[in-house]
């Protein structure tokens, strides 16, 4: 089974609604050893999850699914896979962090419908010269 390799070192940036990795956090798709992984630098910028406030009672942005949320915004960022890829590796991640299964499946069914307008901003953040990845020492 796929893992990772620690739990991520996170610092609340003063707006207050998002985060700063604070140590590079990694995760090993598919299976341990399988050589295909996902590296979040540190420095990068995350919202956690991006769940509307209406249902943080259910679903808040911090939930048992928090690794999983970091990897799937730093990919929607980079874009490196596929979108449905993408989700796809979120859903595995939700999968290994024991997220319940009718959870994981509502999660990943609700980013496969209303996720792709946050892929296609990215896609034009990237290309205005948005940066999602600081420098810590200049921080």
């Amino acid at each position: 089974m796929s893992s990772f390799t620690d739990r991520p070192i996170l610092t609340p940036l003063h707006c207050g609604k998002k985060w700063v990795v604070r140590k590079e956090f990694v995760y090993e798709i598919g299976s341990i050893g399988s050589g295909d992984k996902i590296i979040t630098p540190e420095g990068f910028i995350t919202d956690l999850a991006s769940t509307p406030r209406v249902i943080w009672s259910i679903f808040p942005p911090f939930g048992i699914y928090l690794s999983a949320t970091i990897i799937h915004d730093y990919l929607y960022w980079e874009q490196i896979y596929s979108r449905k890829e993408t989700d796809d590796i979120f859903l595995e991640g939700m999968k290994v962090l024991q997220v319940s299964k009718f959870d994981r499946k509502t999660i990943y069914n609700s980013v496969r419908l209303f996720a792709g307008g946050s892929w296609k901003s990215n896609q034009k953040r990237k290309e205005s010269g948005e940066k999602k990845i600081i420098d810590l020492l200049d921080w």
